[in-house]
């Protein structure tokens, strides 16, 4: 299982004076920009077990689990995709600010976070297609959500100009990751970086038992 945010945008069909808002979190059939497709069906899961447990998905501002900004009322598959309805929480000040992006289009999409449960995998087309997701929350982003546009954002960063750990997160954090996203990724190269380390640590230890075996038959 994996979690990640699915990184093409959707847009909002409508925002109301009250706050509510209404739009497909996902659409059936699209592929984003890490060659992954969501089926049709693949939230009827969750949304089961969303209203056996009476609980709806986060509604966040871009993805930040210390930012919620309102709830979702009503979600439910069609032909289409996964169609939200919420409303925003209007008697604070993300609520309102919100509110005033969307009605003027400065933002206008949405986004969903989920872990993957079951997907298949095409050798040929080498396209991913999620059969079930476990779906977290569902995010006001702006148009359109990428997660990779980010990422090449910080590959501008200046060379050097990042020398620790702490530096690599507010990078990732200014770009557009949340905290706890940011931490994950840093995290994660961590660990990439330090299984690459016992790797060659390893070749070296080889290499230098064979040289030493040599030495000890030619004596």
């Amino acid at each position: 299982m994996e979690t990640k945010h699915f990184d093409v945008g959707f847009e909002i069909k409508a925002v109301n004076a009250d706050g509510t808002v209404e739009g497909y979190g996902s659409v059936f059939g699209v592929k984003d920009s890490y060659a992954d497709v969501i089926q049709k069906g693949a939230f009827v899961q969750s949304i089961k077990t969303h209203r056996e447990s009476k609980s709806m998905p986060a509604l966040l501002w871009q993805h930040d689990a210390s930012q919620p900004i309102g709830i979702w009322t009503e979600m439910s598959e069609d032909d289409n995709g996964l169609m939200l309805k919420g409303k925003l929480a209007m008697d604070t000040v993300k609520g309102k600010e919100a509110h005033a992006l969307l009605k003027m289009g400065a933002i206008n999409g949405l986004s969903i976070g989920f872990m993957t449960k079951q997907s298949k995998f095409d050798e040929k087309t080498e396209v991913r297609t999620l059969t079930e997701v476990e779906l977290w929350e569902v995010s006001l982003v702006t148009f359109p959500a990428n997660t990779k546009a980010r990422v090449t954002q910080v590959k501008a960063a200046e060379a050097g100009s990042i020398t620790t750990i702490r530096e690599a997160e507010k990078t990732l954090r200014d770009v557009g990751f949340s905290p706890d996203a940011a931490k994950a990724f840093v995290a994660e190269v961590k660990r990439i970086a330090l299984d690459e380390r016992d790797v060659r640590e390893a070749v070296a230890a080889e290499d230098a038992a064979k040289r030493l075996l040599k030495t000890l038959t030619t004596l």
